[in-house]
């Protein structure tokens, strides 16, 4: 297999460039997973916008998707990145681990929202009647339920980046469950 390379800002495009600038400025470095984008003229900025566009969701409940979705992809880069991000949006560390099995008990909106994505991505969309209908019981709507699922477009989109190149992995290890 080919080994795929983290390039340097001074291999990449001066888009790139750019991007790898606000990135370091924003995060103090530039995660290897975003760098692996820059192999792309286009592909950073893409998935930079996608990101950060705005949503329905807030940051908690976007880190419980990220961490459902990454479990099941069983990306060991995603679960590092989103185990730190998840503590910086007060998470512990019990709270992650029930996430990541997709779940949240500790709190009935985002236990819904677990297990909407935990059942979506375990049936390529086609979620579950009963955790469907306590989804919305919830309070949350079908606004919520689209912006999950691009969500769940998202951390798909690098889970598979982090799957095909195996680069380094940048964050500290997320425990294994």
């Amino acid at each position: 297999m080919k080994t795929v390379n983290v390039p340097m800002r001074a291999e990449v495009s001066s888009t790139n460039q750019a991007l790898f600038d606000s990135l370091h400025k924003g995060l103090g470095f530039v995660p290897n997973l975003y760098a692996t984008l820059a192999h792309s003229g286009t592909a950073l900025g893409t998935y930079l916008a996608l990101q950060n566009a705005k949503s329905s969701l807030n940051a908690k409940e976007r880190e419980v998707i990220n961490l459902v979705v990454s479990q099941f992809n069983d990306c060991h880069y995603c679960l590092a990145a989103h185990t730190a991000l998840g503590k910086m949006h007060g998470f512990s560390d019990a709270q992650i681990i029930e996430i990541r099995r997709g779940a949240a008990n500790f709190d009935p909106k985002l236990d819904a929202l677990a297990r909407v994505v935990r059942s979506a991505v375990s049936n390529r969309g086609r979620i579950d009647a009963t955790t469907l209908e306590r989804f919305y019981a919830v309070g949350y709507a079908t606004g919520h339920l689209v912006d999950a699922l691009v969500i769940v477009g998202d951390k798909t989109i690098t889970n598979y980046l982090h799957a095909a190149t195996q680069i380094p992995i940048d964050f500290p290890a997320a425990p294994s469950l």
